[in-house]
């Protein structure tokens, strides 16, 4: 008979594997064995560690597979090691540092006092995520970074699986620097883009635009989503925007939208789509993050998004599966 007791130590363990791999992202061993093995006094040398803690982390390291010994007390770097490494496009490393935060590790811990009191423990000690980041900078830029991390995928996946072959302009409300953007611009000549998003936002997104080679066909637009957004487009973008909102904050984004949008223009939703089964899904985990983290922000299902869309006049149209669990919410006016 299976014990019933591995599962719940599998989840304990996953813990302490998670605080090996905090550890490699934040000290840099990535980094610092790009080059080829090290031994653990080397390494902890270049990383500024203790010997001695850092052998029994990479000893863990090695039974994730992140690393392998090469000889005693020598380790190397492994594939799945080398996506920690911060010179990579598809670096991993921000992701990891920005859960191990240690504002976002304490909102995470303190979840079972967010469960008892329905508000999120974490803003009860540091206030609102987005005033937390704003306040501490090192916080903030890793924030960014990993937002990048996560917007990669995503981005060449909706620019290549979604026809904006009638989309003359596209708004990408909240967009950060506008990485699905400008993949999308990128792979159809036919779109023209308006970034929108806060005034401290726009500076970074011209610049990004501009190294891109995309800055004459991309206007970043300030603003704020609350109050309107760029008129007369023939589609919005919101990527990963409105799980960060309560259902009545996220209406009255969708239905400014709305009323800026054309009767035939069209809104796209990018989100981590939640299961309505109880199979493990990467939108269940997340979704901890934002309770945690946010309190009122939440991952929602196909049928809640199209409930929210409904109280802004708009009606859901199709939903376009996308690797990693996320996927593209069309909707259309009512």
């Amino acid at each position: 008979m299976d014990d019933p007791q591995a599962p719940v130590w599998d989840v304990i363990g996953g813990v302490s594997r998670f605080a090996a791999l905090a550890a490699m992202a934040e000290l840099g061993c990535a980094d610092h064995l790009r080059e080829g093995p090290l031994s653990t006094g080397e390494l902890a040398a270049r990383c500024g560690a203790d010997p001695s803690a850092l052998g029994r982390v990479l000893r863990q390291l090695a039974s994730m597979g992140f690393v392998s010994a090469t000889a005693p007390g020598v380790y190397g770097l492994t594939p799945a090691g080398a996506v920690l490494r911060s010179d990579v496009p598809d670096s991993m490393r921000a992701a990891v540092r920005m859960i191990g935060e240690e504002g976002f590790w304490y909102g995470m811990g303190a979840l079972p006092r967010t469960v008892r009191t329905g508000g999120s423990a974490f803003a009860e000690r540091h206030g609102p995520l987005y005033g937390y980041l704003r306040d501490n900078p090192a916080a903030g830029r890793l924030f960014d970074e990993y937002m990048v991390a996560r917007a990669w995928p995503f981005a060449e996946a909706v620019a290549s699986r979604y026809d904006f072959s009638g989309v003359r302009t596209l708004v990408d409300v909240a967009g950060g620097k506008g990485h699905i953007l400008a993949a999308v611009l990128k792979a159809h000549s036919n779109v023209r883009g308006v970034l929108f998003d806060q005034e401290a936002v726009v500076p970074g997104s011209r610049e990004f635009f501009a190294e891109a080679g995309l800055e004459d066909r991309c206007e970043c637009v300030a603003g704020d989503f609350f109050v309107s957004v760029p008129s007369g487009a023939d589609a919005y973008l919101l990527g990963s925007v409105i799980h960060n909102w309560s259902d009545e904050d996220a209406v009255r984004i969708l239905r400014n939208v709305r009323s800026a949008m054309a009767d035939d223009g069209r809104v796209l939703l990018v989100e981590l789509v939640v299961p309505d089964d109880d199979r493990p899904h990467i939108s269940k985990d997340v979704d901890m993050r934002m309770l945690a983290l946010f309190g009122e922000g939440v991952e929602r299902s196909t049928s809640e998004y199209a409930e929210l869309l409904g109280k802004a006049a708009l009606r859901f149209e199709r939903q376009i599966e996308l690797p990693g669990g996320a996927a593209v919410v069309e909707a259309l006016p009512v």
